[in-house]
């Protein structure tokens, strides 16, 4: 076994150079102008890496005598710079019986990334099948005879594993950050305001998904809400009415008691540590518990790269947080429509981001409105870009599955009736979609195809992935 080296992490900036034109493979974090970079969880993922692979004497795959040491350079000096923030610890080894007793002696790491190098070698089946998070890479026309017999069985035997086999370094990066999402998680904290009694969801949330949920008493809120900055919510009032390209409904004092909300919900995060917040904002807001909406607050939190999630829907919000630790990209939460003449889904609720490529992305146009169930309050309506593809899902904690399906935005469907942006998507088989919706009604959708990274982090949790439609 060879001796351990660490890698130091390169800084973010060469990182994001060295991926331009690759999104997904790290997140810059909100522009440090939010207030939201100092909520981010200050975390570091270590990885025990292997590289598996016979003796350069021996024939087989690559070939005889092949330079294993200047590959295994190549690899670590992009690994260094690709995955910033990452710490790795190299060994390489050639037989099961080394990799068995590395796996008894090691402790601390949030997972494995195995570098399948040449054949032969059974180095990779003892880690990939111990049922620690592991990621298998093939490099390509060397380990390929023994990654596609690892890689089935370990699925098979449900062991927490994903795979890359790729000639593009930047996939096996973007699976990396996977390992650095699901850590980040573990770090995170959402606060949850409600009136009910949500204790066994808390308590599954944390176990699942390792995200710790906080409560706090409508009053709190309230509380936060009157406290706040009068100066300060004019100036986001201000803001997000200079921004709309119309304001229909809502007068300009709903519009800045909006912001007041917004600034206490901010306060509250930063007092808390913590990354995002679900309001039960129906139920308090219809119980009369509640005195203004937050749906322009949520605006500006998914905006700036943090969460407000709807309706105290943990499923949704903690989907949102992970979604955004792995894109840099606000998830949007919605109630479906289907139409099957147009084979469309819209995507309908009162909440929904501007930025949706990002705290540093563009903006697209939106309106302000009145909340749609009780033409109460103050709401968005978001017009977000079209024939772009989305990503749309929930990690469902309860059945440990993550559902998925992709669209393409086609329309912002400009009706009265339901919820304000309505966000109209093609699919590849609406009837299919409709048929198989037993996950809950809401789905939160992302921009960008991330069907791959979202995969590889359901294998990663040992989850199950499941495509509707």
């Amino acid at each position: 076994m060879s001796q351990l080296v660490n890698i130091g992490a390169a800084t973010r900036r060469s990182f994001l150079s060295a991926c331009a034109g690759c999104l997904g493979c790290a997140w810059a974090g909100p522009p440090k102008d939010t207030g939201a970079a100092a909520l981010m969880p200050k975390v570091r993922t270590r990885l025990r890496l292997v590289f598996a692979h016979p003796e350069p004497k021996e024939q087989g795959w690559p070939y005889q005598n092949y330079d294993y040491e200047g590959r295994k350079e190549q690899i670590l000096s992009k690994l260094a710079r690709q995955c910033p923030g990452v710490e790795f610890q190299p060994v390489s080894m050639r037989r099961a019986a080394e990799a068995e007793e590395m796996l008894k002696q090691d402790a601390g790491f949030d997972g494995y990334l195995v570098y399948i190098l040449g054949i032969p070698s059974d180095a990779a089946r003892p880690i990939a099948l111990s049922g620690k998070p592991t990621l298998l890479v093939d490099d390509l026309y060397g380990g390929t005879g023994s990654f596609l017999g690892v890689y089935p069985a370990a699925l098979k035997a449900a062991k927490p594993v994903a795979a890359v086999s790729s000639t593009r370094f930047e996939d096996v990066a973007e699976a990396v950050h996977a390992f650095v999402t699901i850590r980040t998680m573990k770090a995170s904290r959402l606060l949850l305001v409600t009136d009910r009694d949500m204790t066994k969801a808390i308590q599954m949330y944390r176990e699942t998904l390792g995200v710790e949920v906080a409560p706090v008493e409508i009053d709190t809120l309230n509380s936060a809400w009157r406290s706040a900055s009068e100066a300060e919510a004019r100036q986001w009032a201000e803001k997000w009415t200079s921004g709309a390209g119309r304001v229909v409904e809502p007068k300009a004092e709903e519009i800045r008691r909006s912001a007041a909300m917004y600034v206490g919900m901010r306060g509250l995060l930063a007092k808390h540590g913590a990354q995002g917040i679900a309001v039960d904002c129906l139920r308090l807001f219809y119980g009369n518990k509640m005195f203004a909406y937050p749906c322009l607050g949520f605006f500006q939190l998914n905006n700036d790269g943090l969460v407000g999630a709807c309706e105290a829907d943990l499923q949704s919000a903690s989907t949102m947080l992970l979604i955004t630790y792995l894109t840099g990209r606000p998830g949007y939460i919605s109630d479906p429509v289907i139409d099957t003449s147009k084979n469309q889904i819209i995507y309908a609720h009162c909440v929904a981001p501007n930025k949706v490529y990002g705290p540093s992305g563009a903006e697209n146009a939106y309106e302000l409105r009145d909340h749609s169930e009780d033409r109460k309050g103050a709401a968005i309506r978001s017009l977000m870009p079209l024939g772009q593809p989305l990503s749309n899902l929930e990690f469902v904690a309860g059945r440990k599955t993550v559902v998925f399906h992709a669209s393409r935005s086609v329309d912002n469907i400009d009706e009265d009736r339901a919820c304000r942006t309505k966000l109209a998507a093609e699919v590849k088989d609406a009837r299919k979609l409709m048929s198989g919706w037993d996950y809950g009604w809401h789905r939160v959708t992302v921009y960008g195809n991330w069907r791959a990274q979202v995969e590889t982090v359901t294998r990663l949790m040992g989850w199950n992935f499941v495509e509707e439609g």
